[in-house]
């Protein structure tokens, strides 16, 4: 563990020992997915072992045969499925994933792997409560195939970060930031890879800020208030 992983790891024992002195109740979690669910399995895991506490109220997919699907279900989570319908249009469909989302008790809204981009009639409901991770450091690289962009680039550092969601691309303010050597990659797949091992860290730390209170946004900043 280097100094930067020992740091981020006392914030996160910080966190848990503030909200088990206050007996705060763990923040409520809607995770939405679109395919495999590492990120998702990665914050199960921390929640079942008492690394962070929040529960999950509802994984939401647009497609079926994710099997994020599986393991929400393997761990007795809530699922549901709704696939865009090209001729609803997006409002509609913001509106049917923001109803499903409410109606759960989500005090924050979590992106893992979600493939759709968020219409403004689902952000309106949730202001400053949906959040996504993204596989580059930010505001490099965003959008699809981050880690293809970063090796075919030739970058030798580059990473994942955590962000707020608005109605841009990746745009919206950041949260936290976690940087990945990737020099010694062979391709964009090793890329990936590396990065994936860190997304798994940050995601969960970031969540215990937001279960601990630590989570402002200022002028268009987020400031951790420990």
């Amino acid at each position: 563990m280097n100094v930067v992983e020992e740091g981020l790891a006392d914030t996160v024992a910080a966190a848990l020992a503030v909200m088990a002195e206050v007996g705060k109740p763990a923040i409520k979690l809607a995770v939405l997915v679109s395919g495999r669910g590492s990120n998702l399995q990665a914050i199960i895991n921390n929640i079942e072992k008492g690394k962070l506490n929040a529960e999950i109220v509802l994984v939401l997919s647009d497609n079926p045969n994710a099997y994020a699907l599986k393991i929400a279900k393997d761990h007795f989570i809530a699922t549901e499925v709704l696939t865009y319908q090209k001729s609803d249009g997006r409002s509609k469909y913001g509106i049917a994933l923001a109803e499903k989302v409410a109606a759960s008790g989500a005090d924050l809204i979590v992106l893992a792997g979600f493939m759709r981009i968020l219409p403004s009639s689902f952000l309106e409901m949730f202001p400053k409560k949906v959040i996504n991770i993204h596989p580059a450091l930010l505001p490099s690289f965003p959008g699809l195939h981050a880690q293809e962009q970063a090796f075919v680039y030739g970058v030798k550092v580059s990473g994942c970060t955590v962000h707020f969601v608005d109605s841009g691309v990746d745009t919206g303010p950041i949260i936290a930031q976690r940087a990945v050597d990737i020099s010694g990659c062979k391709d964009a797949d090793e890329v990936g890879d590396a990065i994936l091992v860190e997304e798994h860290k940050l995601y969960s730390e970031v969540l215990s800020y937001f279960a601990a209170g630590w989570v402002k946004l200022e002028n268009g900043r987020v400031i951790i208030e420990k």
